[in-house]
């Protein structure tokens, strides 16, 4: 794979698993007082958090693994079904319960300030999102280190073009079409499901080669 197809895998993957879109309708609802400005300074403070977690489980991702006793193919095999769980339910265009459950969403209602939970974790950056960060981390590092510079860059930038996203719907997000919505959240699940068989068939290639 060469670094530009293994940047457009990482920034695509990534966009798709953090979902910004589909975070906008309960960023709406759990702000339903504040004015634009306190949306956009909760938005900035959510997408910071959630690179910074990204960024940090990417790198040390493997360091982890080691201190648990968990190999690689597990984690790919883990991690793909997660992705797979969670595309399953954008090709149903919903929500999953494994990025946001309602009880996080009523309490994040509740709450006065949603930027570093629920917003920045778990719903920008959830289980799907760090799980694809540490599987990409482990391509990359096996590649060199401009594939490793190539995804910190894709995480941090993805992490911006939240910010951007969640900054336009502080006025209301009159732009979101519901129909549009379903349409690019079934695309991106499908999206999301052919990389969460390419992790599993990773997996079963790392066995095979281990094993025989």
């Amino acid at each position: 794979m060469t670094l530009v197809e293994f940047i457009l895998l990482a920034a695509s993957s990534l966009f798709v698993i953090v979902d910004p879109i589909a975070t906008v309708p309960a960023f709406l609802a759990m702000t339903p007082d504040d004015t634009p400005a306190e949306r956009i300074r909760m938005a900035r403070l959510a997408c910071v958090v959630a690179a910074i977690v990204l960024l940090g489980f990417a790198v040390l991702g493997k360091a982890i693994f080691r201190l648990l006793g968990i190999t690689l193919p597990a984690f790919e095999m883990a991690g793909s079904i997660v992705l797979l769980l969670i595309a399953v339910d954008m090709l149903r265009a919903r929500r999953s319960a494994v990025q946001e459950t309602a009880e996080e969403k009523d309490a994040g209602i509740a709450k006065e300030d949603i930027a570093i939970t629920p917003l920045a974790v778990p719903m920008l950056a959830g289980p799907g999102a760090i799980t694809t960060a540490i599987l990409l981390h482990n391509q990359a590092a096996a590649a060199g280190w401009p594939e490793r510079i190539g995804l910190y860059a894709c995480i941090i930038g993805v992490c911006a073009l939240s910010y951007l996203i969640l900054r336009l719907s502080a006025q209301g997000a009159r732009w979101l079409s519901p129909i549009v919505m379903r349409v690019a959240t079934r695309v991106m699940g499908l999206l999301l499901a052919a990389v969460a068989m390419q992790f599993m068939l990773n997996a079963v290639r790392e066995l095979k080669r281990t094993l025989f």
